[in-house]
């Protein structure tokens, strides 16, 4: 399967939802597209059965499924506990992965280039403007950095990469987070906007100076330009599958309503310091229950069996006790109208 093609089509139909009796429907987050498609692929080829997601961004996916327009809402920014209660939805993380900084510099190769996050909020925030900036020699001392504008490439659309990227910005940055803060959508001091993952992967690309910020699997498949990070712990590190697991495994999930943990920024040497989660929204009592009952069942082989392909595209599998913790809130809380659970090992 060509999954770079698969990445650049937003919208791509996943399997043709109309040969199969159930329809499993799900739109949102464009950061877990890539493993979704993956997964969807597999899964159709050993069951027969198809998924049809449609990658529009965090804030879209939340939007369609309180108007109960899909199955399945996805999202990169986790719903508070009042919010769930209030509209009767259950919330889990289906897999973690990381935002990774890329940019577009004539010369300068994959992981050459430091950035602590400081000075990414400093670009962001319209303070630094050229790639010779002191901050950025001070973090490149062997680096020739070109005399060259920075443009700064950023989500137009409501997203949940741009959630964990802005909470991540103001905690490491007192003046982002009074000057911009932490949502799905911000009022930018400066960049240019591009829709989902995607866009700003593609925007990047074409666009000499410029920096974005976008899923690791979407830095990899369209060849760009990612760079290293300070933590922290003060250690530059790469983005690789140990790094982010390093920052995922210390991870209280229970800790937070729908298990909606931010991963940003957290402790220890390895640390890669903007790793995320991404979650699933469905209804307790849904109205099409046959429905939410398939959508189960196929998240419930993507945990069991999509860790390699997860891996394979540097996105860290949930840990098996998570899991396990998920899947018993599946048979307890999530049902038909008459009561009996929509999930169940034996399904």
């Amino acid at each position: 399967m060509n999954l770079t093609k698969i990445v650049l089509t937003a919208a791509f139909a996943l399997s043709p939802a109309a040969a199969y009796a159930i329809d499993i429907s799900g739109a949102g987050a464009t950061f877990p597209y890539p493993i979704y498609a993956k997964w969807a692929d597999s899964y159709k080829k050993e069951t027969g059965n198809g998924l049809n997601y449609q990658s529009i961004g965090s804030g879209g996916g939340i939007k369609q499924i309180k108007a109960k327009t899909v199955t399945f809402g996805a999202t990169d920014a986790p719903l508070s506990g009042k919010d769930l209660d209030e509209t009767g939805l259950a919330q889990f993380p289906m897999v973690m992965g990381a935002i990774v900084p890329v940019v577009n510099l004539e010369g300068i190769k994959p992981g050459e280039l430091t950035l602590d996050g400081p000075t990414v909020a400093r670009i962001y925030l319209g303070e630094v403007k050229s790639w010779d900036d002191p901050a950025i020699v001070k973090l490149n001392p062997n680096v020739k950095l070109p005399k060259q504008a920075i443009v700064p490439v950023r989500r137009s659309d409501g997203s949940g990469t741009t959630y964990n990227f802005a909470y991540y910005l103001a905690d490491v940055s007192p003046d982002w987070k009074t000057k911009v803060g932490v949502s799905t959508a911000l009022q930018w001091p400066v960049g240019i906007g591009a829709k989902g993952n995607e866009g700003v992967a593609g925007n990047v690309a074409q666009t000499k100076g410029s920096i974005g910020y976008v899923e690791y699997a979407y830095a990899k498949q369209n060849k760009l330009i990612h760079t290293k990070m300070v933590n922290k712990a003060g250690k530059t590190v790469e983005p690789t599958s140990a790094a982010f697991q390093a920052a995922a495994a210390n991870a209280d999930w229970k800790s937070q309503p729908g298990y909606g943990v931010i991963l940003a920024n957290q402790p220890g040497d390895q640390s890669w310091p903007m790793t995320a989660a991404t979650w699933i929204l469905l209804y307790k009592k849904p109205e099409k229950a046959a429905e939410t009952a398939e959508a189960l069942k196929f998240f419930a082989w993507s945990y069991a069996k999509g860790a390699k392909a997860a891996e394979e595209l540097d996105y860290v599998p949930m840990p098996a006790n998570v899991v396990g913790d998920i899947q018993k809130m599946w048979q307890a809380e999530i049902k038909s109208a008459d009561g009996k659970p929509l999930y169940s090992p034996t399904n």
